[in-house]
């Protein structure tokens, strides 16, 4: 069994090196794995470092900025694990919590594992009232329409088999990756775990780039694939 880690990447050359480095150190229980970058168009150089990594990991290169879903997607494509786990290419994830992630796979309990920052007592940055509230609405919005009890729609820890891939098509290319994935694979029936996670949320000073239109976003995204299920 091997697993595929997916990462990408738009304007992050403050933290990539640590992040790939981070992955590259992570407990995989044992696995084989690949790290696969793709780099969605950046203009701050993070896109040379990206190259610079061809050496040793798997590249794309975006070519123009489309968004996280349409890198997620070229990312999908040019993997070769059994297990892929979705990291971003910022310091707020722990690649120290992939062991939690893939655990209930490699059991055979799980065919998608989401990583919840509101389960258990993990480290959790206090950032934005505003952020957590409208995590938590859109969060209960998705439970609403795809019937599910998941703490943490929104969360970049998701990791599956790749046989999901071959139940559902993803188009969205932004932000709504996140709500199109978790309604189309509650419509696959496949056991779906949560499992607690840490959290090291940035500020906006620090290089967070999520906005309110992006929630608006992913509540458009809801009614899409789950209510008018396109």
């Amino acid at each position: 069994m091997k697993v595929s880690v997916v990462i990408p990447v738009y304007n992050e050359r403050r933290t990539l090196e640590q992040l790939v480095k981070s992955v590259e150190d992570a407990d995989f229980l044992g696995l084989d794995h690949e790290i696969v970058l793709v780099d969605d168009g950046s203009t701050d150089g993070s896109r040379a470092m990206v190259e610079a990594m061809s050496d040793r990991h798997t590249v794309v290169l975006q070519p123009a900025n489309r968004g996280k879903g349409a890198a997620l997607r070229a990312g999908f494509a040019a993997s070769s694990g059994d297990l892929l786990l979705v990291q971003d290419a910022d310091l707020e994830y722990d690649p120290a919590d992939y062991p939690r992630l893939l655990q209930p796979m490699v059991d055979g309990h799980a065919d998608v594992v989401f990583g919840s920052r509101f389960l258990g007592s993990r480290p959790h940055r206090v950032v934005y009232f505003w952020h957590y509230a409208g995590n938590k609405l859109l969060t209960l919005l998705s439970n609403m329409v795809s019937n599910l009890n998941l703490t943490d729609m929104e969360t970049c820890y998701k990791a599956f088999r790749r046989e999901v891939l071959d139940e559902i098509t993803l188009t969205s290319d932004r932000f709504g990756f996140e709500p199109e994935f978790t309604v189309k694979v509650a419509r696959t029936g496949r056991p779906i775990y949560e499992v607690g996670i840490s959290y090291y949320g940035r500020s906006y000073a620090e290089g967070k780039k999520i906005t309110w239109r992006d929630g608006v976003e992913t509540g458009w995204c809801l009614v899409k694939f789950g209510l008018l299920g396109r």
